[in-house]
């Protein structure tokens, strides 16, 4: 039995093939101008007798092939469970949207908050700033935690947060200052949804920006609590569809 996961997310598409429950394979590209196609390629190259999508752009698959979908809080409960059998409260900073997701003794979803109004705070926020101050997305997490600036960026909002940081930088405002208290403002924003469903142990930072090192060292913080990353953090909600899949 092949189960197929498709998270169709607003930044990129992740795919998780089961193999008699097993994960066999997985992938990630670009959304694109065209996800539909990019998802139709990916059901040719990873072929499976069962398909559940989910993420932002789940209904095109729905409208366009006949495959069900699942919201992405189920997909993440199911994947965060997967990986981590002890789960309890999942963060999930997206490029489309926040997600924090607690979940009961069985690892059904209790309660969750969800941030989808704006960028602020997603994935797609901490890309622009990275960009704005000349890092590459993969390293803007490495930037030292230990600096004694208190430097606040005051607006979340992404258009006059990037006036902000680089009126900064004409001021004569450090890069590294500046990416430390653009880090601080996205782990707040989060920190205050976690607060808001209760967070327990165990806490799972999932999704892309869970390789963020320096967001998950904020976050672990603020929430007074140990937080466990995934080796492919990304597939959280991929694989979650696919066990979805499988099951039915």
């Amino acid at each position: 039995m092949r189960a197929l996961g498709i998270d169709i997310g607003s930044r990129s598409i992740k795919a998780a093939l089961l193999e008699d429950g097993e994960l066999s394979a997985f992938t990630k590209v670009d959304t694109s101008f065209d996800p539909l196609e990019r998802c139709r390629r990916l059901l040719e190259e990873m072929s499976a007798d069962g398909v559940i999508a989910t993420g932002y752009g789940r209904h095109l698959l729905e409208v366009h092939s006949d495959i069900k979908t699942i919201t992405g809080i189920k997909a993440f409960a199911r994947g965060a469970r997967a990986m981590f059998h002890s789960c309890r409260t999942i963060i999930d900073i997206g490029g489309q949207d926040t997600k924090v997701i607690s979940l009961d003794g069985s690892g059904n979803v209790k309660k969750f908050e969800m941030n989808d109004r704006c960028a602020a705070g997603t994935g797609k926020f901490v890309e622009i700033m990275a960009r704005a101050l000349g890092y590459c997305i993969e390293d803007f997490g490495s930037v030292p935690l230990m600096q004694t600036t208190q430097m606040q960026i005051n607006s979340m909002c992404t258009v006059f947060a990037e006036s902000e940081v680089i009126s900064l930088i004409t001021k004569g405002a450090r890069r590294e200052d500046i990416a430390l208290a653009l880090h601080r403002s996205v782990a707040n924003r989060v920190l205050s949804m976690v607060r808001r469903v209760a967070v327990e142990d165990e806490v799972v930072f999932a999704g892309g920006c869970a390789s963020n090192n320096l967001l998950k060292s904020l976050l672990e913080a603020g929430a007074g609590k140990k937080i466990k990353v995934a080796e492919n953090p990304e597939i959280t909600g991929a694989l979650g569809a696919a066990l979805f899949a499988l099951q039915k």
